[in-house]
């Protein structure tokens, strides 16, 4: 007993020190930045020793913590446990009350949502559905056949500029054009991924990033297109039997067409998962040769794959044409491939509530952390990597069903909560 305590004392005493060391390393890098301060006009320089002190202590309670949060990590993964989703899930499930009451009130906020609030948290939330959406799409390419798309956003592209084009040339209204959209995006998927049928991993994210950069320097470039760098404006919203709408009840309006598109995506991706198809990409996530070795045909699997994906990123972009009215190639950079990829992989690949809640985390807390100023991306980054450390598989991991069958029963379907490649 005492040897255990005397270890645990030097063990605490060693993180203490690792801590402190944190801590000074940390002033030492920050000082010339918080604590240094010069006033041009007055030419004199002000030293705010305060906030050194401050991120000192800062730094090693932040340290001291992290130690001992990763300690605990350590030793819960060593035991076997149910994990938290599923335990909370079982109570939900065992209590109908419960569950039902928390369907119904979801369902409320939802319908009185933008009643209640103001057009600018109507058009957040628009935007974080529109990243609902993509985040699904790519949930199909990425976390359920296993295909590492870095180039997305080139559909999301495709799709805007298809509407825009139509409308500002033939003034196609945004209900034919959202077929059109899809369809043109689905080509460009079938297109993409003739080419990359033999590649895998690092390889198929190498060249799917080159597509959907090749995409936005056409559309960049090629102005008696896509009328270059200057975009199109004036695209015609969403129209509802020829009625006139104010900038507020479009706002509300296209709120809806949001909430019933979100709705038809989990329907479509659910079924989708759960068919014969869906779980041929499940195998080929797994385990591509013995995914061929099985008599799956690889190519139609993989087109498949990113034709239903490219569909969904056509479909998000007119709707994105449609809320802002001009597009042009600086909103399909890189960093919207990032975005979405970050939805996908944050919520969990595979799980469907988990992309929701990825996307309505990623996309609403910067916009509601503008109160911190220049702090609110350090903050974000910051949760970010806290949850992909705790939370590696996602915040909601893929549920995968087993088939089980036993000698007194035909047979018996199980639910369990695994990450993929598990």
């Amino acid at each position: 007993m005492e040897n255990e305590e005397r270890s645990l004392l030097i063990k605490s005493l060693l993180e203490i020190r690792k801590s402190i060391f944190i801590s000074l390393w940390f002033m030492f890098l920050t000082f010339p930045i918080m604590v240094i301060r010069i006033k041009p006009l007055d030419r004199t320089i002000e030293w705010r020793w305060m906030n050194l002190v401050y991120i000192g202590v800062g730094t090693f309670l932040l340290s001291f913590l992290w130690s001992y949060l990763m300690t605990r990590k350590e030793k819960s993964g060593k035991e076997e446990k149910q994990t938290w989703q599923k335990r909370v899930g079982q109570k939900i499930m065992s209590d109908r009350r419960i569950y039902f009451s928390g369907l119904v009130a979801l369902c409320v906020l939802i319908l009185v949502f933008p009643l209640q609030f103001s057009t600018y948290q109507t058009s957040i939330m628009i935007t974080a559905l529109i990243y609902v959406m993509l985040g699904l799409g790519l949930n199909i390419v990425v976390g359920l056949a296993g295909l590492l798309d870095l180039g997305y956003v080139a559909f999301y592209a495709v799709g805007a500029y298809s509407y825009a084009l139509l409308n500002h040339h033939f003034g196609v209204t945004f209900w034919m054009a959202l077929p059109l959209g899809a369809a043109l995006a689905a080509t460009f998927g079938i297109l993409l991924g003739f080419p990359v049928l033999r590649l895998r991993g690092d390889y198929l994210a190498i060249v799917t990033l080159g597509f959907g950069e090749i995409i936005r320097l056409i559309l960049e470039n090629w102005n008696d297109f896509s009328f270059g760098p200057s975009g199109i404006a004036g695209i015609s919203r969403p129209g509802f039997f020829g009625m006139q709408f104010n900038l507020h009840q479009h706002t509300i309006y296209l709120y809806y067409i949001m909430i019933i598109m979100v709705m038809l995506t989990i329907v479509v991706v659910n079924r989708l998962q759960n068919s014969r198809i869906g779980r041929a990409w499940i195998a080929l996530r797994e385990d591509e040769i013995a995914c061929q070795a099985m008599g799956i045909d690889k190519t139609k699997t993989k087109l498949t794959a990113f034709a239903l994906g490219a569909t969904w990123a056509g479909l998000v972009g007119c709707i994105f044409a449609a809320k802002t009215t001009f597009i042009n190639p600086a909103s399909f950079t890189f960093m919207e491939s990032a975005i979405i990829l970050s939805v996908v992989v944050l919520g969990g690949m595979g799980s469907i509530i988990g992309v929701i809640i990825g996307a309505l985390i990623l996309i609403l807390l910067p916009e509601y952390l503008r109160a911190f100023s220049q702090y609110r991306m350090l903050v974000f980054g910051a949760s970010m990597v806290i949850i992909m450390v705790f939370r590696p598989q996602g915040i909601i991991s893929g549920i995968r069903q087993r088939y089980k069958f036993t000698p007194s029963t035909n047979q018996e379907v199980k639910n369990e909560s695994l990450a993929p490649g598990s």
